[in-house]
């Protein structure tokens, strides 16, 4: 099998080193790939956006399989130009990316099939009249921008003033550009996030390991929100009487829904939870694996993860085939200083040699450039030290045990990833 893979962050890394493991797997391809991915797969310099470029790409070399990692690409539609000439690829068509696209398509999908979610206050076009309804919320007040903003789209407001700014600088300054020229206005969700994660052909599915993971930049989820500074997976986190009321509130409605829509969605589907008193209550949907999530869920795969992406790119998809570690696993990212402000980048990074030796660490690339034989950094999130072990403990000291041999300037972490601190404010990422 010759694969490529888009994108280049740590969650492509992890694509790239259990799809390398595959026996049936030959050649990898990744657009545009990093620094770390370079050593196991052939780095092609075309922006994972660049759907034109990755389609004329693709009918070049005619890879058997294509799995899209980002969001961007999957929006902009390159699903549909690849099946459209017949190039097997993982990854949800173009409408069905609107369910993470834009906020209100997912929340007025999750209205119209009743599937439990946050209260919606109302939705706005015109930031005087998003300015009026403040004064009919409650607060702390969820805003999102409904288009995609890597991230800095979403705001727990916890009083009119930081709302009215949001506001401001999303419909009136434009700061998020077309992607927040409208904005959602929701209650507040108290409980503990879970991230359950479906890959499906539209009528089978298959649910990978729960995780869990660290929003906020700062030990104890304190700071601003990140993209996300670690993460951790082990089945504790989904007793089977909460899978079951997930699968049956949740999952199955929304497979339904789309269906009923009129939209097959094939792929990662990737569902942010908050386990609230009430019940499971959907916060967001992905249409891809999430970011360091998938760094820890697939520390834990056990079975080849090549011929069941194959499988279900041809339309035969077996779920059964998954097989999963028992334990746990957990990542944790180093990040630039600064972020997730701005921060410098060309930071040499060193020590990583010493880390390939430790039993079960595995150091995913994120952010990470080669400038001649020297690894430097190009990112905000720099790399992901990720571990699997027979318990929660274990993967925690190996990752921090490797953790504390890296160096570059101004690297920043969190020290509290899988631990009960880390969970600490858990409600409020």
């Amino acid at each position: 099998m010759k694969v490529l893979v888009i994108g280049g962050g740590g969650r492509e890394h992890a694509l790239v080193w259990k799809l390398g493991e595959s026996a049936r797997v030959e050649k990898i391809w990744c657009a545009p790939g990093n620094g770390g991915i370079v050593a196991e797969a052939e780095c092609i310099a075309i922006d994972a956006g660049d759907v034109t470029g990755l389609v004329l790409f693709a009918e070049k070399m005619r890879p058997d399989m294509t799995i899209v990692g980002p969001e961007l690409p999957l929006v902009k539609g390159v699903a549909d130009a690849f099946r459209a000439r017949n190039l097997p690829i993982v990854g949800p068509s173009q409408i069905a990316a609107q369910l993470e696209g834009s906020k209100i398509f997912s929340k007025e999908f999750l209205l119209r099939h009743k599937i439990p979610t946050a209260k919606m206050y109302g939705v706005f076009e015109n930031p005087e009249e998003a300015i009026a309804a403040l004064k009919d919320v409650q607060y702390p007040l969820v805003m999102k921008a409904d288009g995609l903003c890597a991230g800095k789209g979403v705001l727990l407001a916890l009083n009119e003033e930081e709302a009215r700014d949001f506001i401001d600088a999303a419909m009136r300054k434009n700061e998020l550009g077309p992607a927040g020229r409208k904005v959602i206005l929701e209650e507040t969700l108290e409980g503990e996030e879970l991230s359950f994660t479906i890959v499906t052909d539209g009528d089978r599915y298959a649910s990978l390991v729960p995780t869990r993971d660290h929003k906020r930049i700062f030990d104890g989820n304190c700071g601003p929100n990140t993209g996300g500074m670690g993460a951790f997976s082990t089945d504790e986190l989904l007793p089977d009487s909460l899978r079951e009321t997930i699968t049956q509130a949740i999952v199955d409605p929304t497979l339904h829904g789309l269906a009923a829509d009129g939209i097959r969605y094939q792929g990662f589907l990737y569902i942010g939870l908050m386990i609230t008193t009430s019940g499971p209550k959907v916060l967001e949907f992905n249409c891809r694996l999430g970011d360091p999530e998938t760094q820890a869920i697939l520390a834990r795969l056990d079975c080849d993860l090549a011929e069941i992406l194959q499988d279900l790119a041809a339309r035969r998809f077996d779920p059964s085939k998954f097989h999963w570690k028992s334990g746990a696993s957990v990542c944790i990212v180093l990040a630039s200083e600064g972020y997730p402000g701005k921060y410098p980048v060309g930071k040499p990074i060193n020590g990583l040699t010493g880390v390939t030796t430790k039993s079960g660490v595995k150091v995913l690339h994120a952010g990470t450039k080669l400038v001649g034989d020297v690894l430097t950094t190009s990112g905000g999130r720099v790399l992901g030290v990720t571990c699997a072990a027979p318990t929660l403990d274990a993967a925690v000291t190996s990752a921090y045990a490797a953790v504390n041999s890296i160096k570059f300037d101004g690297m920043q972490f969190r020290r509290d990833i899988g631990t009960q601190a880390g969970l600490a404010h858990s409600a409020g990422d």
